[in-house]
């Protein structure tokens, strides 16, 4: 991996995480900074989410400082220029996961562009 891609990989890292962070998910301005204008995500539940519906989602606590997101195994790999697939396993609240985001560079930044996660026992 060039040293490109390595910065391009650790910045959708990174902006995954602050979307985990409650303090940032709890700020609909901080969320929107990280948030791709046409962004979609197909939760756990199988239900589709836009950036209107994911705002009063994360707004209203859905994850507490009491209770953060344990994650692992995440990883990152550039699929194109400007385009960065991040995977990782996610636990909160007795709810386990595979999430995978797909991150675009824009103008102002890298934003998460989508999301899909599937339960697991």
């Amino acid at each position: 991996m060039t040293d490109e891609d390595e910065r391009a990989v650790q910045a959708a890292i990174d902006g995954e995480m602050r979307l985990l962070d409650p303090e940032v998910r709890a700020s609909p301005a901080r969320v929107l900074e990280l948030l791709d204008p046409e962004f979609t995500e197909i939760g756990a539940s199988g239900r589709r989410w836009d950036v209107e519906s994911i705002l009063t989602v994360t707004s209203g606590g859905s994850v507490s400082p009491v209770s953060p997101v344990k994650v692992s195994d995440m990883s990152g790999v550039v699929l194109a220029p400007g385009v960065v697939h991040v995977t990782y396993f996610a636990e909160n609240q007795g709810r386990r996961a595979w999430r995978s985001s797909l991150w675009r560079l824009t103008a102002t930044g890298w934003r998460l562009y989508f999301h899909q996660a599937t339960l697991t026992g």
